[in-house]
């Protein structure tokens, strides 16, 4: 496939997933229980996964989100996944808020960079829409380095209100065998009615490592992101602690 063919493969997939609208918002705050996600799939393998974040200082303190997801990867394309969400507001107790299906499909490389499209269907609970939600994937991976990126849309199907553009990203490098050190960064990019306003946005150091158990591999991503413009009204910042195991 020609690199002109697959941009534009990508280009329509994203823009189709945008049209029918894309998952009513979390609580909240970016990169809240979320990760940046890869352009790449493995296949045969079954992967169980479940995220956290939690704010820290200011008026949002203690506000959270859980998810647990269970995902496989059909083939060297497509992987499909079954997730849940549990989110907790300051000084409230935890809900179940979302239960959804997820794919992401590899479509290909360009010059080193992996592209892959990544759909969401999402059922709401106590009140939350139901809605969708469409992520372009960018990953670039080297030896050491593997730098990734995505840009995510999302809106509630049930409402009149425009679609939220946001974004996720990372860059990490090898450290050891089993360690990688590296940075992340979550933030809002505004609506269809107007981009790029003084918004939300996290960034902060990020560590990756690879466990053995149990004859399997155990992975650990865990870091501390700061508030940074909008976002520092709410909390100082938030700390994030990823687990998944490959079976």
């Amino acid at each position: 496939m020609s690199p002109v063919s697959l941009c534009r493969r990508a280009a329509v997939a994203f823009a189709a997933a945008c049209g029918i609208g894309a998952a009513s918002p979390a609580i909240a705050a970016p990169g809240l229980g979320d990760e940046v996600y890869a352009a790449t799939v493995e296949p045969g393998e079954l992967e169980l996964e479940s995220r956290y974040g939690v704010l820290a200082g200011g008026p949002a303190s203690g506000e959270d989100n859980f998810r647990l997801e269970a995902g496989y990867g059909v083939n060297g394309h497509l992987r499909i996944a079954v997730v849940g969400e549990f989110e907790k507001e300051a000084g409230s107790s935890r809900k179940a808020t979302h239960a959804g299906i997820e794919a992401v499909y590899h479509l290909g490389r360009i010059g080193g960079i992996d592209i892959a499209a990544y759909g969401e269907y999402e059922l709401g609970f106590h009140g939350d829409a139901d809605g969708v939600e469409a992520k372009l994937l960018l990953q670039r991976r080297t030896r050491l380095w593997d730098l990734r990126f995505n840009l995510i849309a999302e809106k509630p199907l049930d409402s009149s209100e425009p679609t939220e553009f946001a974004y996720a990203t990372s860059a990490d490098v090898a450290m050891a065998d089993k360690v990688r050190l590296g940075v992340a960064a979550f933030g809002d990019l505004g609506t269809g009615r107007r981009l790029f306003p003084y918004a939300e946005h996290y960034i902060g150091p990020n560590a990756k490592f690879r466990l053995p158990l149990a004859g399997h591999n155990l992975r650990i991503e865990t870091g501390y992101l700061f508030a940074v413009a909008r976002a520092r009204d709410d909390a100082d910042g938030q700390f994030r602690l990823n687990l998944e195991i490959e079976l």
